[in-house]
């Protein structure tokens, strides 16, 4: 996955190699550009850090604020062709044919 995230130094896409959980609200993923001439890698955080609604089923054990409105406000305004598409990542064909076959795609 890439999450919409480029290279800093040829801007091309950049694809998530591996992560950790650290926390059940941060993980520590291993970055790698897809560019194979530039070839950088890079160590990202991810960090849940606020409820955009409050949940159905509550975990006591979680401590999040609420988002501020204009955060939720912003949230919900995303343009729908900035969405994340589960098949983007999909380097090839081949990787299609055997979501296909195990009825995972259209």
């Amino acid at each position: 996955m890439s999450y919409g995230l480029s290279c800093a130094h040829c801007h091309s896409k950049v694809r998530i190699r591996t992560s950790t959980a650290d926390h059940v609200l941060l993980r520590t993923a291993y970055l790698q550009c897809t560019n194979e001439a530039c070839g950088a890698t890079y160590r990202a955080s991810f960090e849940v850090t606020h409820l955009l609604s409050p949940p159905a089923v509550y975990n006591p054990t979680i401590n999040l604020p609420m988002a501020p409105s204009a955060m939720r406000r912003e949230a919900r305004s995303g343009d729908p062709a900035q969405q994340f598409d589960l098949y983007d990542d999909f380097d090839d064909e081949t990787d299609l044919t055997q979501l296909e076959e195990h009825g995972a795609a259209k």
